[in-house]
């Protein structure tokens, strides 16, 4: 074959693939959806603009999610309505006020909002969650067989002699809360419990990916009611050391050591058990106080650079952590058995020093607007003897430009004041608590009393919002300004 008609096949075969994609995904109009959606049962419908920039991000993902849900039972149908055109009538219906807005239709009941994932993977597993019973049934060995076809799953099944059995209402219950969580089956056939050994009892089946040889690959949760079942799972969800994601965070308290590398479960899965399973055998020793994760450093470069590691070369596992008071600590040099089994000793004795990102201390600080690192901000901000302004901004914001030139002044009016006005870049310091920072600029008025907590300022941007401001909650009178933030004649007249 040429390669020109090699070109020509490749072509072919690609498009065919992206078309075949794209097919999954019904195309309904204001007709369409009235006449299409009550035979469709389980629907997951995407209201779009086709300009909206989020919309062509998610359109290849909602196509490859309508791929991986072919065949699924019960039939899961994946639709888009174009908001701008066709679908005009509809969105209105629905009241769609943004892009890409996601709806459940399910059962012929209220739609639901989507709130999952917006990858392909995610949203599959998402939806799948979303329709049909909490809870299936399983009728025999087969079916029971088939749960385990995904190696990555979670399964949660109840063993059950009918339904009568007070324990299967708890199991129905606590599947309705936790479905989006883990696959929740349940049976009634003797030959499937007798097989398994179980009767009346719930079972938490770890996925095959992650068996190993430090815990039992199933685990059964006794008690009666919702919470002590919820609980159960919650507790053996992840195992020893869980697979942590952008899509699981939360489920992860600290205290947190978290190992950093290459995890990949479909790709790699033998590397990443390797490392994976070392890990284990030291948390083994210490997951009575401590929780343990694992995690794909390329999702969470962000994290890896809160504690000063901008990229990682290695391998081998990075090994980070953070304490119930949120302080960071770092495994120093390669990891092995050996290092971790010494950090964690180290850690658990209290004889690590904690990570503080921080820029350096300012050689010369002496101008009127201050600057605060992490390793200067009790002496600079709390402990200066002043009541003080702090602003925490990011030099890319176009925002806290706009402010700078202001703050300058400001720095400059009260230089004579008994005021520090301060700013710290917090894009390279760590921000202690209680400073909560949703945006920049954020600013944030520390009376000089350090026993009073500070306090966020919701003011004005402009130079006499600021004064007006700190004229009226200055713990002593300004000299040059009276408490509602006029200018004193006497030093008025001195200007």
């Amino acid at each position: 074959m040429t390669s020109k008609w090699l070109c020509i096949g490749l072509l072919i075969c690609f498009g065919s693939f992206s078309w075949a994609a794209e097919e999954d995904v019904l195309d309904w109009t204001d007709d369409d959806f009235k006449d299409e959606l009550p035979r469709h049962k389980n629907s997951l419908v995407m209201f779009y603009a086709p300009w909206c920039g989020h919309c062509k991000k998610l359109k290849p993902e909602f196509a490859k999610a309508a791929e991986l849900l072919r065949g699924h039972d019960p039939p899961i149908t994946l639709a888009k309505v174009d908001c701008t055109e066709a679908g005009k009538s509809t969105c209105n219906d629905y009241s769609v006020q943004g892009y890409p807005t996601l709806k459940i239709f399910a059962n012929e009941e209220p739609p639901k909002e989507y709130n999952g994932p917006r990858d392909a993977e995610g949203i599959a597993k998402y939806i799948k969650s979303q329709v049909g019973p909490a809870s299936k049934e399983i009728f025999s060995s087969e079916d029971f067989n088939s749960l385990f076809n995904d190696p990555n799953v979670v399964n949660i099944v109840g063993f059950f002699e009918d339904q009568s059995f007070p324990l299967f209402k708890t199991f129905q219950s606590v599947a309705n809360q936790l479905r989006e969580k883990a696959t929740f089956a349940h049976t009634f056939s003797k030959e499937v419990s007798e097989s398994e050994n179980y009767k009346n009892t719930i079972v938490l089946y770890r996925p095959k990916s992650l068996h190993n040889k430090f815990e039992d690959n199933k685990v059964t949760c006794d008690g009666n009611g919702v919470e002590e079942i919820k609980k159960c799972i919650k507790h053996n969800f992840h195992g020893i050391v869980g697979v942590r994601t952008p899509d699981n965070i939360d489920d992860f308290r600290k205290p947190l050591v978290v190992a950093f590398y290459d995890v990949d479960y479909v790709k790699n899965p033998k590397i990443t058990n390797y490392w994976r399973n070392r890990i284990i055998k030291v948390a083994k020793e210490f997951e009575n106080e401590f929780n343990f994760a694992i995690s794909p450093k390329d999702h969470f470069q962000q994290e890896l650079n809160e504690f000063g590691i901008d990229y990682s070369k290695s391998d081998k596992p990075v090994v980070l952590a953070r304490d119930e008071q949120n302080q960071k600590f770092v495994l120093e040099g390669d990891f092995s058995i050996e290092s971790l089994t010494k950090f964690m000793n180290d850690l658990q004795a209290g004889s690590l020093e904690p990570y503080i990102k921080s820029e350096p201390i300012p050689e010369d600080n002496s101008s009127n607007v201050k600057v605060a690192v992490a390793k200067n901000f009790d002496d600079v901000v709390i402990n200066n003897g002043k009541d003080t302004l702090i602003e925490f901004y990011a030099p890319w914001c176009g925002y806290c430009k706009k402010l700078a030139p202001v703050y300058d002044e400001l720095g400059e009016k009260l230089a004579n004041e008994d005021i520090e006005i301060v700013k710290c870049d917090a894009t390279a310091n760590d921000v202690p608590p209680p400073y909560d920072l949703r945006g920049f600029p954020t600013l944030y008025w520390v009376p000089k009393d350090s026993k009073a907590s500070p306090i966020r300022y919701e003011g004005g941007r402009e130079l006499d919002d600021f004064i007006k401001y700190i004229a009226k909650h200055a713990t002593n009178p300004l000299k040059g300004w009276d408490r509602s933030g006029k200018p004193i004649k006497a030093a008025q007249d001195e200007l």
